[in-house]
């Protein structure tokens, strides 16, 4: 599934990850620094709890005959939290405790909760004081109790008043019976429990005055604020990655083009030289590294030649600008330094660059040939190739046939016989023939070759060439029968200075400082 799609899946979202790790980890950074430091800079703040038991089968009703049936103990619960919440006891705490307190912050301060079913009901407050923190607690609670078993004994006397009432109506001889006698136990009980202010709900527990602060919270904040910059880090490396349309990878290439990557070349400065007008000259040997590279998309286009053969191969792109023109240069100079007899041709008719870059003579080339003005075998210029680390080969040549005299329709000419003439020619006459083209979705100059060709190679510059453009050309070719082998990723990071290719160029150079026996040289040599 590719990005255009409408999801993207495991290992994309990897892909993703690690390119935009940077940018996740200063998210995380960030953020959980700036949470860090708001707590440490936030005020202190303590709390402390007392809490109140409710009786779930008060005796005094009982006493008084008036018990009503047990219900839900969540829905009783219930009423005792609002019960403690109601009245004027914020307002009664300001009085007692003054210190400028109003009833309005005793309400700010106080948060009442409950225990499930238990009945018991915790009244936290919370100060900048510790100890005062505590008073508002205990100052509330007893309070609450202090009303309650006010209104217990109202509700005792009115019961031990309705019970005299109904001695005074009952005559002498009906008083000593048994219900008389009952209203007498009854009525004795309720002066008892009057007297000793019984009522339903007591203080359980006293709040402490804390000895650390409820808040700010330091570890909690700040673990909070990695998991809100993570969330923040991977909203923006997703949303950048959908906005940024950019190839990010050589992995997007294969995943475009539905082809295998032949290889990898890095972002170099030599390779950036070459490329320049003037550069290092024609046949001007790379460094290790970036020879290398060139030396894997050689072997693995050579893969192609065992079911089919492989002369002719064009090397294009979807845009101007991927280094499409060096590649070719270079992978035709590694072939014919194995030994290869090979052609690089160049059939950018509009913008032909490979007379600056070998440093050679403009002389006639591929257009002359087309129009018959010259035959191929004096077009073709030989470049002499310098070898990698002494080695003390020699004589390996490259033909060149650079694009020639300058013409007003290299459509014509690119879709003509003598063209497919030419390269019908050029396949026994060399191993391989590497094509240099114009951009495919810039002119269409290209188009008549991709045909006639045994094999396509496209480059793409990582972090350069545009995803939709490259989407756009793989549609084109999808459908235009063209023989895609697969795509080279260019400018890509080095490996470093340890990579494998670095330490086997640091042994072939060291190599080449130590003298071998007289038998091994003159076997090397021969």
């Amino acid at each position: 599934m590719h990005q255009g799609s409408d999801g993207i899946d495991l290992e994309q979202a990897l892909r993703i990850l690690r390119r935009r790790g940077p940018l996740i980890a200063l998210c995380v950074v960030v953020v959980a620094g700036a949470a860090y430091l708001y707590s440490k800079h936030e005020t202190k703040k303590y709390t402390a709890v007392a809490s109140v038991a409710f009786s779930s089968n008060p005796l005094s009703e009982q006493i008084a005959g008036l018990q009503t049936p047990t219900g839900n103990q969540l829905v009783q619960q219930a009423s005792n939290l609002e019960l403690v919440r109601l009245g004027d006891m914020a307002a009664k705490t300001a009085t007692q405790l003054g210190h400028g307190l109003t009833e309005g912050k005793v309400a700010r301060s106080l948060s009442i909760s409950g225990a499930g079913e238990s009945g018991v009901v915790d009244v936290s407050a919370t100060d900048m004081s510790p100890a005062f923190a505590a008073a508002i607690a205990n100052t509330y609670v007893r309070q609450f109790v202090k009303e309650q078993q006010s209104v217990n004994r109202q509700y005792l006397e009115s019961a031990l008043a309705l019970v005299n009432k109904q001695l005074e109506a009952l005559s002498p001889a009906q008083r000593l019976g048994p219900d008389g006698l009952n209203l007498q136990d009854r009525a004795q009980t309720l002066r008892l429990l009057a007297g000793l202010k019984y009522g339903n709900v007591q203080i359980a527990q006293e709040a402490l005055t804390p000895t650390s602060p409820s808040s700010p919270k330091t570890s909690r904040n700040t673990a909070l604020g990695l998991l809100l910059g993570l969330l923040i880090g991977l909203g923006l490396a997703f949303v950048l990655e959908r906005l940024d349309r950019r190839i990010k990878g050589p992995e997007d290439l294969e995943e475009i083009y539905r082809v295998p990557l032949l290889g990898v070349v890095p972002d170099s400065s030599a390779l950036a030289r070459s490329g320049r007008p003037g550069g290092d000259g024609a046949g001007r040997a790379l460094p290790p590294v970036d020879a290398e590279a060139f030396n894997l998309i050689r072997a693995h286009l050579r893969f192609f030649n065992v079911d089919h053969d492989l002369h002719t191969v064009v090397i294009a792109s979807a845009s101007p600008g991927d280094g499409k023109t060096t590649i070719a240069r270079h992978l035709a100079e590694a072939a014919a330094r194995t030994g290869s007899r090979v052609l690089l041709l160049e059939a950018d008719l509009r913008q032909p660059t490979l007379v600056q870059q070998l440093d050679i003579r403009p002389a006639l080339g591929l257009t002359d040939v087309l129009i018959g003005a010259l035959p191929l075998e004096e077009a073709v210029q030989p470049i002499d190739l310098e070898m990698a680390h002494g080695d003390g080969l020699t004589g390996r040549t490259m033909d060149v046939l650079t694009s020639g005299t300058t013409v007003p329709n290299p459509v014509e000419l690119t879709e003509s016989h003598a063209m497919e003439a030419l390269l019908e020619r050029a396949k026994p006459a060399y191993d391989l023939v590497v094509i240099d083209t114009p951009p495919l979705t810039a002119v269409s100059d290209a188009f008549p070759l991709l045909t006639k060709v045994d094999g396509v190679v496209i480059v793409g510059w990582v972090a350069r060439s545009r995803r939709d453009v490259a989407e756009r050309l793989h549609q084109i070719l999808d459908g235009s029968g063209a023989p895609l082998l697969g795509v080279i990723a260019n400018g890509a990071k080095s490996a470093g200075p340890n990579s494998y290719a670095d330490k086997s160029a640091s042994v072939a150079a060291s190599s080449d400082e130590v003298s071998l026996p007289e038998d091994l040289s003159s076997t090397a040599k021969a």
